[in-house]
């Protein structure tokens, strides 16, 4: 058969990148059926591939580079756009549309200015994006250079080369984002069940997307390994992914065992988290499991969910971090560098809320043309 092609833009969104297309010049879908966009990402991306390479598309054989993201006209009548983030499994033909990608969200603003979906003018552009894969809006704000999005700029963003012009995100009410839950299992702090091992004071929160905490130590880690050495240890992962599957059915995201590690095969996000010591610059130190891999920096939405986590007493992330004033940016450690993330809310009663998370990152446009799948 022929190759086909699309029209797509390469894009860089914070430390991940993404093809992104137009949603009208995808095929339309029948009602609950994504087989003919799952064929396409897959093949645009060099899916399945068991050598971990992609060498056949464009990914770049870890989770942070297999990434789509598809922007079109709104359907929520306080957006600007909709966006919908689908992460493609590096090994299997999976395709996850459950959960969001945050670095990838930064880039949608951009895209949708370039591409002309959203009108701005003036120097600044403000752009309300509705994600759809978990129903909730973000605000992208941004400079414009003769009615473009500025590239440069003196922003330096861990695990990314170089500088760039910082986008300001907000992700409005980002609790319960995939479980409809801030925490799933009615709990603050719960045991997980492995098999011949009980986690005791994990933390399973949802914000932005949902994240199982456990301390470092717990697992016989110092909490500073880098990605390198766990990707190197195949019984570490396998406990990661043990986990992360425990954690998927205890958050009532899946019926079943089997369902997490063939279905859902990106969510829970795993992190490791550890104290830092006084006189680090960071409040906590946290290592990110991501779709079964170490992630070299953290996923931004892991991230934000650490800065409401941090925030609300009780949860592991609370008790280990250095304290911080409400709304207060928070620095995390991660094995790229640091990231400042705020939450801001009313964390301190029986229910907590949380109103928004704000984190900067940095985009740009790589590539423009047609994807060949």
């Amino acid at each position: 058969m022929a190759l086909r092609s699309l029209p797509a833009v390469y894009m860089r969104g914070g430390t991940s990148k993404a093809i992104f297309f137009d949603r009208r010049d995808l095929p339309a879908l029948e009602t609950g059926d994504m087989s003919a966009w799952n064929e396409i990402f897959c093949a645009a991306l060099g899916s399945p591939d068991p050598y971990r390479r992609q060498l056949n598309g464009m990914g770049g054989g870890i989770t942070s580079l297999s990434k789509v993201a598809i922007v079109g006209p709104p359907t929520h009548a306080d957006a600007d756009v909709d966006y919908t983030f689908a992460q493609v499994d590096v090994t299997a033909p999976v395709v996850g549309y459950r959960g969001n990608c945050g670095n990838i969200s930064s880039a949608v603003g951009p895209y949708a200015v370039d591409r002309g979906l959203v009108k701005v003018a003036g120097e600044t552009a403000d752009v309300v994006i509705h994600n759809t894969n978990t129903g909730k809006l973000i605000r992208a704000r941004f400079a414009l250079e003769d009615g473009q999005p500025a590239v440069e700029g003196a922003m330096l963003l861990d695990g990314v080369a170089g500088h760039g012009s910082p986008i300001e995100l907000a992700f409005l009410d980002p609790a319960g984002a995939a479980t409809g839950q801030l925490f799933p299992t009615g709990n603050r702090t719960d045991v997980l069940e492995l098999t011949g091992l009980a986690v005791e004071g994990a933390s399973m929160v949802d914000v932005c997307n949902p994240v199982i905490f456990l301390r470092a130590d717990a697992l016989g880690l110092a909490g500073k390994e880098t990605p390198d050495q766990m990707a190197a240890n195949p019984a570490l992962l396998a406990l990661f992914e043990d986990v992360r599957v425990a954690a998927a059915k205890a958050m009532g995201m899946v019926a079943s065992e089997n369902e997490a590690r063939t279905t859902l095969r990106n969510l829970p996000l795993v992190c490791l988290v550890s104290e830092t010591r006084l006189e680090e610059a960071a409040h906590v130190e946290v290592r990110m499991i991501s779709s079964g891999q170490p992630h070299k920096a953290t996923p931004l939405t892991g991230a934000m969910c650490v800065a409401a986590a941090a925030a609300i007493p009780g949860t592991l992330v609370n008790a280990v971090s250095r304290r911080i004033e409400n709304g207060a940016p928070i620095r995390i450690a991660h094995a790229s560098g640091l990231i400042e993330v705020s939450a801001r809310g009313q964390f301190v009663h029986d229910n907590p809320s949380i109103a928004e998370a704000i984190v900067y990152r940095t985009a740009r446009k790589l590539m423009e043309g047609r994807v060949f799948f």
